[in-house]
């Protein structure tokens, strides 16, 4: 910690270290001398002059030092130019394969390949804290299936679901975020080695006029790093439609789980539903009494960052002039970092909160009841209709109860009375027994538990059973 310096929160205190690792500067420059070596190799194979000496140098130090980053730094400084300053510092490093680095290539040859390969990982990465999130949440829904409780639409009662049944909402839009998660990694597009346009004209001078094997390097280079799919046109760089694209995703999922800590706050104010408070954890430092959700409002603050952010890729792309221009450099710098170390502390968090959630069951009945007699005269109006009752007669009866059984709850402040004022009110003809069982909770929840089992037994179970190795390990630990 540089108490003198600002620090990003992401790092500092909120995205995990293996995250943060794959947008280090070690990681950066260790993966653009994975990208030298590669280039020097499928050279070499093509009938380049380049010794296996050099070779074997580049394979060698693949990882930069602390010496070797001080360095580049210092060159840097003299000459303004990253890439530059990196060759530099390796050249001193490996003297034996100085000439033999970068042979064709221009920046966008590191630096673009490199972004897409840590753009793939870093996908990965979420991926697999999505999978994380699914499994828990789906033990969830699982364990809540049956647990009837008050729906609500606009805010307002409506007819009951389940506990399990709401959180098969939050779950469904973390598979289809999964999806599209594997979806962008699977399409990104390797930039290859196009050169200083994209036509390859340098790679093609650099074999004697041989397009053939320029094109083959182009080829094998995309395979050593493990790209399956190439751009087969570009400017010099990548089309920053790629970095769009990849920012939509991560823009789905901050919207998903900011649904879910919005829903769970307002559960939380009801106290139906509440994100896990540690035993020593302070809500307030003027109310101790207090249990606020400060997870899920993290929560909804780092989806705010990332969903206003994800904007940022789009215009990116539409301001780029021509083949290429520099002013999405900086801007890339940010957004594409700090919006993958904002959506790992999303999924991070998340993760501990369905982890850890709490369920008040007796305040959810108590809830249910009080709303469950208004829901319940459709079925009273027809069990009294059966017995002979005046139908439209009866509805008014039910009106004029409803009333006033309304006004007992808001004005007077006590409990929901209206079956009672039923089963008391001899033009229904119904018994206590039968008004009751008219208003049974499991008769207004249709086909809510069955849905639950069914969207798990078909979405959810397969796409774990085909991840599991993504739930080995214990779960980053929330510390602020």
């Amino acid at each position: 910690m540089n108490a003198d310096a600002y620090e990003n929160p992401l790092t500092a205190r909120y995205a995990s270290a293996e995250m943060s690792a794959l947008f280090s500067a070690r990681h950066k420059f260790a993966t653009w001398r994975r990208l030298w070596l590669a280039l020097a190799e499928g050279e070499r194979e093509l009938g380049l002059p380049i010794p296996e000496a050099a070779i074997a140098a580049l394979a060698g130090r693949l990882v930069p030092t602390d010496e070797e980053l001080a360095a580049a730094e210092r060159y840097e400084r003299e000459t303004k130019h990253d890439v530059m300053a990196q060759i530099h510092a390796l050249g001193d490093a490996v003297p034996e394969a100085r000439a033999f680095l970068h042979l064709g290539a221009t920046s966008a040859f590191v630096g673009d390949n490199a972004d897409l390969l840590v753009l793939r990982d870093a996908l990965a990465l979420l991926e697999r804290r999505v999978v994380r999130v699914i499994s828990r949440l789906a033990a969830f829904a699982r364990e809540h299936a049956d647990l009837a409780c008050t729906g609500w639409t606009h805010f307002q009662a409506a007819q009951p679901t389940t506990v399990g049944k709401r959180a098969c909402l939050w779950l469904q839009d973390l598979v289809l975020d999964h999806h599209e998660l594997e979806r962008r990694a699977a399409e990104l597009r390797f930039l290859g080695c196009k050169g200083a346009t994209g036509t390859q004209a340098s790679f093609v001078a650099l074999f004697g006029g041989d397009a053939e094997k320029a094109e083959l390097l182009d080829r094998k280079v995309a395979e050593r790093m493990g790209f399956p799919k190439r751009l087969l046109v570009s400017g010099q760089t990548y089309t920053r439609k790629q970095d769009a694209l990849v920012l939509s995703a991560l823009s789905g999922l901050a919207a998903s789980a900011s649904k879910f800590a919005h829903d769970l706050r307002l559960l939380q104010h009801l106290k139906e539903v509440e994100e896990p408070f540690g035993a020593k954890q302070v809500g307030s430092s003027a109310m101790p009494y207090k249990r606020n959700p400060m997870k899920c409002e993290r929560m909804n603050a780092l989806a705010r960052w990332i969903l206003t952010t994800a904007e940022n890729g789009s215009w990116t792309h539409a301001t780029q002039w021509l083949e290429r221009t520099l002013d999405d450099s900086a801007n890339r710098r940010l957004a594409l970092a700090e919006s993958f170390l904002a959506a790992d502390a999303l999924l991070v968090l998340q993760e501990a909160v369905v982890d850890g959630l709490v369920v008040h069951p007796e305040v959810i009945r108590r809830r249910l009841a009080e709303e469950l007699p208004f829901l319940a005269t459709e079925n009273v109006l027809m069990a009294a209709a059966k017995k002979g009752g005046d139908r439209q007669a009866l509805h008014e009866r039910i009106r004029v109860h409803a009333q006033a059984a309304g006004d007992r709850l808001k004005a007077a402040g006590g409990e929901n009375d209206l079956l009672e004022r039923i089963s008391s009110d001899p033009a229904f003809g119904l018994s206590r027994e039968e008004v009751a069982a008219a208003a049974d909770p499991r008769l207004f929840l249709g086909r809510a538990p069955a849905q639950v089992e069914e969207f798990l037994a078909a979405e959810v179970d397969p796409l774990l059973a085909a991840r599991a190795e993504a739930l080995a390990g214990r779960a980053v630990e929330v510390t602020v």
